[in-house]
């Protein structure tokens, strides 16, 4: 068996008297998608931030390809090879479409943004970019302003501009987060190309129970900070622990039984 890309051992964060992350031990395999599910406040996203390292533990470890980035900034996180979206879409609104990911894929290239003399390195970074809006479907859009976009076309630029990064792996907060329905199936689109590719390893986080169902590899349950079970979704699906959580039963009350 291949040895996991992505774990964490005894992860623990502590807010005051609040632990939000409770010794968690995790193991993503490379190549895979995996999607944490749980009830709001279950721990997921500050999972995420200890993850990409926006935030740093009380306790435990962050390991990635096998090396301790407990410690790592977010930014030598990225130049590892993590991506990260938010809840929240993040692009410049004032830019066109082509703009943002073209910038992303010069500051990928360590060129900077002020550097135009580089005529023939733009060239193909624009190349790149055009490739990556065709990816997520938005090449028809290019020339647009971000700020013009539907909700939907935001996010699906905001994985443009990860892509522009060249992560291995790509984590995922909520992508469907405040779309209307008409826009999900699009974004779902995206997500699948981009695990049907074999390019990335994948986490995910979604509410959305048949969109987790139909694209995961995996599923991991954190309730109260802690992982409550990890397995194939008919795995999770069956589990009389996780049925509980989610129906409002007591975590605690389900481990002493």
């Amino acid at each position: 068996m291949s040895n996991p890309l992505l774990e964490t051992r005894g992860l623990t964060i502590q807010f005051g008297g609040h632990v939000a992350v409770n010794e968690v031990n995790f193991q993503l395999k490379p190549h895979t998608f995996k999607s944490i599910i749980g009830p709001n406040g279950a721990g997921k996203t500050t999972f995420f931030n200890l993850l990409s390292g926006q935030l740093k533990p009380t306790a435990g470890s962050v390991f990635f390809k096998g090396k301790d980035i407990t410690k790592l900034a977010v930014y030598e996180r990225t130049r590892l090879g993590i991506g990260r979206s938010f809840q929240i879409t993040n692009v410049f609104p004032n830019l066109t479409v082509l703009e943002n990911v073209r910038i992303a894929v010069q500051a990928k290239g360590g060129v900077s943004f002020r550097l135009f003399s580089h005529y023939r390195k733009f060239h193909q970074f624009e190349e790149t970019a055009v490739r990556l809006l065709e990816k997520v479907h938005l090449a028809a859009k290019a020339t647009q302003l971000a700020k013009n976009l539907s909700h939907g076309d935001k996010r699906k630029l905001e994985i443009a501009i990860l892509l522009a990064l060249e992560p291995e792996l790509l984590l995922l907060d909520e992508p469907t987060a405040g779309m209307s329905l008409e826009e999900v199936p699009s974004i779902i689109e995206v997500i699948r190309t981009l695990k049907d590719s074999g390019d990335h390893t994948i986490l995910l986080i979604e509410h959305k129970i048949d969109m987790v169902l139909g694209l995961s590899d995996s599923l991991a349950v954190l309730f109260n900070g802690r992982l409550l079970a990890d397995g194939t979704p008919q795995e999770i699906m069956n589990n009389e622990l996780v049925q509980s959580a989610y129906l409002g039963g007591l975590y605690e009350d389900a481990v002493k039984s």
